[in-house]
């Protein structure tokens, strides 16, 4: 692939972007980036005064004195290294995936295995606010590192859980590092990229999902055979390979802001680490806001996947005290960050662009319905269609390499018309529905895998242009000083949809599928073991009436939670059509050498 460099950014005529404010005074039309709107709708511009600006953060000039000393090897040595990072991370999702329900049946809590990811979703969103804000403060290869550190801990505590506690705690761990590392990638491409381009290099960093889907089912299967290593040493061997990996890109950084600071580019003043430092810290991320909400959303969405597995179900004292604590709490957070907080952790001037607010809306809806139809999906394609592990891994990612395809194609769209929105109106959200819309008829045991195929392959479609064009939706209107910012506002927005789906995913599976395996099962049959391990429902043998009752009580719960996950899609694509319809192809947001 063939790179475009841009020259350094200096002169005063080459400007960054930023938010328009609401109380400026009412102008006449102007014609901005080649597109006439109303003044509230334009990017207003600031001139650019010197190479860094007095008010921009240390990470960031960091990344502004890297851009002036990278060479175009040390560039391309980078995009190398973080193509490598996700042929491992991608690899590694296939096989967590095929693992999950497995752990869970291992503690006959098969039904939690959508639950289980809650946490990690609702923390894993939050910490981007604190990682961006290390990041601008402290440097991109700092938190790269932190990140890395946090994401092994996560694997060893998988591979030496005891209960499912522990491992929904060893996925916050992981999910913390490796969307951490995934973040801070996609920051430096964002911080080196212009944003004509910046969709197809987001996309050419993901291509390996397009190819690893073919090793890691068979790798997942060699993990679960009976001679295989087991699940917890499936675990255990990415505490080796991923650090492998990471490791050399941090190094690239590091060495290329040593080669700033010898040259003069990058002057440092270094503070201690005391108490008031801390304190200042935590004051500049929100901590108390951010923690505040951690442990609002989590009690308050546990409870809808926990209730079916006290005595007295919805009347259970800890389930009401769990949804009563944490809605006050949610509550408290609103009033807190409204009336006390010294900085809010989501900056109110970059939510007041519609185009941001409203792209992350979408991705929360669109998020939730994902996790929604995706939860227990996996398990349907070993039970209901009796795949094998290796079988099932191919259709569940189909998904996945689907989307990284398509993003190569949405990434060149976008280059050569200077235009996302169009993408995401007519092609992303009506293939989105289309696609939902078809599983609701095809996820029966009656009906032929090759169906269930062409409704992921259509669902990647979508996936690959809502992605791209939400991105670019959240981050045209920022500046390089708040992109970090706007990529963690964008996580968290997706790890919030991501919560909401697993819990309204988890909800219904408990409500619904149990109930269903007691009233088709033949009598006699012992329905709470089944209704609790998945290697239980696939010891039936297929086409005895325990096995037909099961893929029958599959069908009918998956119905509810696909009518569920259309209608969020249905909310997704409401928000896309109040996007403004931005140009971004001579639009300057980054300065230095960039793609």
């Amino acid at each position: 692939m063939g790179f475009l460099f841009l020259p350094k950014i200096t002169s005063s005529e080459e400007r960054s972007p930023s938010i328009t404010s609401n109380t400026a005074p009412p102008q006449d039309e102007k014609t901005v980036h080649g597109t006439t709107r109303p003044a509230e709708d334009q990017l207003s511009e600031e001139a650019g005064q010197s190479a860094f600006d007095k008010e921009t953060q240390a990470g960031v000039k960091r990344v502004q004195a890297l851009a002036t000393v990278w060479s175009k090897s040390s560039l391309i040595a980078a995009y190398a290294f973080i193509w490598l990072i996700y042929v491992v991370t991608s690899l590694e999702e296939v096989i967590i995936r095929a693992l999950n329900p497995y752990v869970t049946s291992d503690f006959s809590l098969h039904s939690l295995t959508a639950a289980t990811g809650i946490m990690s979703y609702i923390i894993g969103g939050l910490t981007k606010i604190p990682i961006a804000k290390i990041l601008d403060t402290w440097g991109r290869p700092q938190g790269m590192a932190l990140t890395l550190f946090l994401w092994i801990v996560g694997f060893i505590m998988m591979a030496g859980c005891k209960n499912v506690e522990t491992y929904a705690a060893a996925q916050v761990f992981s999910a913390v590092g490796a969307q951490g590392v995934s973040y801070c990638m996609t920051v430096f491409i964002s911080d080196t990229s212009s944003l004509r381009n910046r969709g197809l290099m987001l996309a050419f960093a993901t291509s390996p999902y397009i190819f690893t889907t073919f090793a890691g089912g068979p790798a997942s299967e060699s993990v679960l055979s009976p001679g295989g290593i087991g699940w917890r040493w499936g675990f255990g061997i990415f505490t080796l390979i991923i650090p492998a990996v990471v490791l050399p890109l941090i190094f690239i950084f590091w060495f290329n802001q040593r080669k700033a600071k010898k040259q003069g580019v990058l002057v440092e003043k270094h503070s201690k680490l005391t108490v008031g430092s801390l304190k200042r810290y935590a004051i500049e991320v929100d901590l108390p806001g951010i923690l505040i909400l951690a442990a609002g959303m989590a009690l308050f969405l546990l409870p809808f996947s926990l209730y079916s597995y006290q005595p007295e179900g919805w009347q259970s004292p800890m389930v009401i005290s769990m949804i009563v604590v944490g809605g006050v709490l949610l509550i408290f957070f609103a009033v807190y960050e409204r009336f006390f907080a010294v900085k809010t952790f989501i900056p109110l001037s970059l939510l007041s662009d519609r185009t941001v607010f409203f792209g992350g809306m979408m991705f929360v809806f669109n998020y939730a319905a994902s996790a929604i139809w995706g939860g227990y999906f996996y398990s349907m394609l070993q039970v209901v269609w009796a795949l094998s592990v290796t079988e099932a891994s191919y259709i569940s990612s189909i998904f996945r390499v689907g989307q990284c395809l398509w993003c190569l194609g949405v990434g060149l769209a976008i280059r050569y018309s200077g235009r996302f929105k169009w993408l995401a109106v007519y092609v992303g959200m009506p293939f989105n529905m289309l696609a939902i819309g078809l599983m609701i008829y095809f996820r029966r045991s009656d009906q032929d895998i090759g169906f269930i195929a062409l409704t992921q392959i259509l669902v990647s479609f979508a996936g690959g242009t809502i992605v791209i064009c939400g991105e670019l939706a959240m981050m045209a209107p920022s500046d390089q000083q708040h992109l970090a910012v706007i990529l963690a506002i964008l996580n968290l927005f997706a790890s919030i949809g991501s919560a909401i789906g697993g819990t309204i995913s988890t909800t219904i599976w408990t409500s619904l599928f149990y109930r269903k395996l007691v009233q088709y099962m033949p009598a006699g049959s012992d329905a709470a073991s089944t209704y609790a391990s998945l290697v239980t429902q696939l010891s039936y043998e297929e086409g005895s009436p325990e096995r037909e009752a099961i893929n029958r009580a599959y069908g009918e719960t998956q119905r509810y939670m696909l009518i569920t996950s259309l209608c969020f899609v249905a909310i997704a694509y409401v928000c896309v059509f109040l996007w403004r319809d931005i140009s971004v192809k001579n639009l300057k947001q980054v300065k230095g050498r960039v793609i």
